[in-house]
């Protein structure tokens, strides 16, 4: 499934979507802190536990946030699991608040935990909440055969490797045009770029392999793309954005995946987002 680019308007479209969403609790978080520190000062509670008590309501917060952006774009009906959600949203605001990423607001999220029969790569519009991409990828024929189930960061493994992404630039080799990936979980994926580790389009990817054999094909650890799609895709995504490749891995942890630090970092952007959007609307 693809979605037509938007028009030139379609910042102040999207930022008219947005200020219902996330004005109640962006535009609040101060005065939010503020009466927790006067109650605990009032109760003497230790600072500790004030800082726990703060973390814990940011957490909160960027749970409901990530709750409203998922029921808005219907995710369940696309097939994608909140919990997922939640955290490939969390990793974009944290690798946001580093300077990681490029102006795109995109994520792109693949979920090992489905067949390969199954659609289980998502490219989501954060910001146009929109899904503009939602089609099949492989995984490495050394993680399993239907199913991912083995994941490795070492070279010639021949497995996917989990974990967040941030996009490069394109290139065309021996699978045509390709697109780096720069792998940013230590331990996990960080030798993505040594490894080659590219989306790139396959034939085993397609469709009609699983009409023939039941699975789809798998590929050295690259997540390959269908032929009629990974064009459009890799131009849509190319360039510092996120991807989030998601496994049933229990071993599997990520400084990404700060609730607290994500929530501090939308707040910073929603804030200025919000505050102009209503003086526009204001004057209109």
């Amino acid at each position: 499934m693809t979605k037509p680019k938007n028009d030139t308007n379609r910042k102040k479209r999207m930022k008219r979507k947005l200020l219902p969403l996330f004005a109640p609790l962006i535009l609040s978080p101060v005065a939010t802190s503020t009466n927790l520190s006067a109650a605990n000062i009032k109760t003497k509670i230790s600072t500790k536990k004030l800082k726990t008590s703060t973390a814990d309501t940011k957490v909160m917060e960027f749970d409901t946030i990530a709750c409203n952006v998922y029921q808005q774009m219907d995710l369940r009906e696309e097939g994608l699991q909140y919990e997922i959600f939640n955290k490939a949203l969390t990793g974009y605001y944290n690798l946001r608040k580093e300077g990681k990423l490029g102006e795109k607001p995109y994520i792109t999220i693949v979920d090992f935990t489905k067949s390969s029969t199954e659609k289980r790569l998502w490219v989501i519009d954060v910001e146009g909440q929109e899904v503009l991409h939602n089609t099949y990828v492989s995984h490495g024929r050394n993680s399993g055969v239907e199913f991912a189930e083995n994941f490795s960061n070492d070279k010639e493994s021949f497995m996917s490797s989990i974990g967040f992404y941030v996009t490069q630039d394109t290139y065309h080799g021996k699978h045509g045009l390709s697109l780096k990936l720069d792998g940013v979980d230590e331990g996990f994926n960080s030798n993505a770029m040594d490894r080659c580790i590219v989306i790139h389009g396959a034939e085993y990817a397609n469709e009609s392999i699983i009409e023939q054999t039941g699975r789809l094909g798998r590929s050295l650890g690259c997540p390959a793309l269908p032929m009629d799609d990974y064009e459009d895709v890799i131009d849509t995504v190319e360039g510092g954005t996120v991807l989030f490749v998601h496994a049933a891995n229990d071993v599997y942890t990520s400084d990404y995946l700060d609730h607290a630090s994500a929530m501090a970092e939308l707040v910073k952007e929603q804030n200025e987002e919000i505050k102009a959007t209503a003086n526009e609307l204001a004057k209109e």
